[in-house]
């Protein structure tokens, strides 16, 4: 348990260095974190005897932070994404013995771990300074503490298992003072930077933190779905009581897709 603390602290300390310095330093940071997470994500695919096709998704990778940059807006990185799936497609198809699972497989990692790696870089491209910081911290921090609030409280007084086929450990009581935490950390932060001028109504920070811890819980369910099919506990061992990257940021990735849809549906149409 000690281990899981400091981990998470110095966790939560080189996130805080890199929204700090925010820009450039930010998106290639949280791009290399992409990279491990992707990484994973296919070794245990292969482990599973699974053949994806996987250069395209790192071709897409290592284009997406110069066009992001370039272009100002995440317009162009949604073809990229397409653009990749349909060259996965055709070098399967090619094959001697193609296989339809093998494309499905080339693909989830681009769509459920690259693609929402895009929308924290769309995060960064908010109107102002203010925006971005606290969308960001929201997507990380909505999914994070509402799983560090349903780990203690399921391991306390967790009874009734939540979803046992995918993940056993995960119960009732625990997911839903989970999505409490995550509520509770989502009006802390509304409170915080409203001190600092920031204007959003209050009903938004519920409504974020509702949509937002559903949608990290589902994400790490998910996540333990892909994990029970190839038969491995984690998906690396990197952080000493957290696993690999994509254990950490599993709900991460959900969470920034509600927080960009948000940035885009709330926000951008009225400035």
């Amino acid at each position: 348990m000690a281990i899981r603390i400091i981990t998470g602290v110095l966790l939560v300390a080189a996130l805080a260095a890199a929204l700090s310095m925010g820009g450039l330093v930010f998106s290639v940071s949280y791009m290399l974190t992409i990279c491990i997470a992707m990484f994973e994500m296919y070794r245990a695919l292969g482990q599973a005897g699974h053949r994806p096709v996987q250069w395209p998704a790192w071709l897409c990778l290592v284009l997406s932070i110069p066009l992001f940059h370039y272009i100002g807006s995440v317009t162009l990185l949604l073809p990229l994404v397409a653009g990749a799936a349909m060259m996965m497609a055709a070098f399967i198809m090619f094959r001697s013995q193609p296989r339809l699972e093998d494309l499905l497989v080339s693909i989830m990692p681009l769509a459920c771990v690259l693609l929402p790696g895009m929308c924290m870089l769309g995060l960064q491209n908010a109107p102002d300074r203010k925006t971005q910081l606290m969308l960001t911290i929201l997507a990380f921090g909505i999914p994070l503490f509402g799983d560090t609030t349903a780990y203690f409280v399921g391991k306390a007084y967790g009874y009734g298992k939540l979803c046992p086929s995918v993940s056993p450990n995960k119960t009732i009581e625990g997911a839903g003072a989970g999505l409490l935490g995550s509520i509770l950390f989502s009006v802390i932060t509304w409170g915080v930077f409203s001190l600092f001028g920031h204007t959003s109504p209050f009903w938004h920070s519920l409504v974020l933190g509702v949509i937002g811890g559903i949608a990290g819980q589902l994400g790490d369910l998910f996540a333990s779905l892909v994990k029970r099919h190839c038969g491995v506990k984690d998906y690396g061992n990197i952080f000493p009581g957290h696993g690999g990257m994509m254990d950490r940021l599993d709900s991460v990735y959900w969470s920034t897709v509600v927080m960009y849809i948000y940035l885009n549906i709330a926000i951008v149409p009225l400035r």
